[in-house]
C-alpha cells in the first residue's frame, strides 16, 4: 500500500490539490462559483472519509485538510489551465508511486468531487450546466481513464 510517506512534501501537496482544483474548475465554470459548491466539495470529502476502503492512499488524501491553490488567476481560462496542469502532474506522480488500483481510486475521487460540485446548484432546468459538463469532461481527460 502506498502512503503519504512515499511522496515528497511537494508531491503530497500536489496530490492533495488535485481534487479541490477539480472542484474549483467546475465551480468557476458557471458564474464564478458559489458557497453551495464549496460546501458540496466538503461533503464529498466527508462522505469519502466514511467509506474507508482498500486504498490507504485515498484514505490519507481524504483525511487531510483539502489543499486549495492560493494563486490568483486573472480569468477562468487561467484557473482552468493551471488547475488541469497541476492535476496532470498529480496523476503522473501517483501513477509512478502507487498501485494501479490506488491510481484508479484517486482518479475516481477527483472526478467524483468535480461531479458533486457541479450538482450543488441547479442551473436553470438542468442540474448541471453546459459549462460545468465541459469542465468535468476536461477534468476526466486530464486524469485519464479510471
Amino acid at each position: 500500500m502506498t502512503t503519504k510517506a512515499d511522496f515528497t512534501v511537494e508531491e503530497w501537496d500536489l496530490i492533495l490539490e488535485g481534487p479541490t482544483g477539480a472542484g474549483l474548475v467546475v465551480s468557476a465554470a458557471e458564474r464564478g462559483g458559489t458557497f453551495r459548491e464549496a460546501m458540496s466539495m466538503a461533503k464529498a470529502y466527508a462522505e469519502a472519509r466514511k467509506q474507508h476502503g482498500d486504498s490507504e492512499l485515498l484514505d490519507e488524501v481524504v483525511s487531510a485538510k483539502p489543499e486549495v491553490d492560493r494563486t490568483r488567476h486573472g480569468s477562468f481560462s487561467e484557473l482552468r489551465d493551471y488547475s488541469l496542469e497541476r492535476l496532470r502532474q498529480a496523476i503522473a506522480v501517483v501513477s509512478r508511486k502507487a498501485t494501479p488500483e490506488e491510481l484508479a481510486d484517486y482518479r475516481g475521487f477527483v472526478v467524483a468531487v468535480a461531479e458533486r460540485t457541479a450538482g450543488a446548484e441547479q442551473e436553470g432546468d438542468e442540474p448541471v450546466s453546459e459549462a460545468e459538463r465541459g469542465a468535468i469532461a476536461e477534468i476526466a481527460e486530464a486524469v485519464g481513464p479510471g
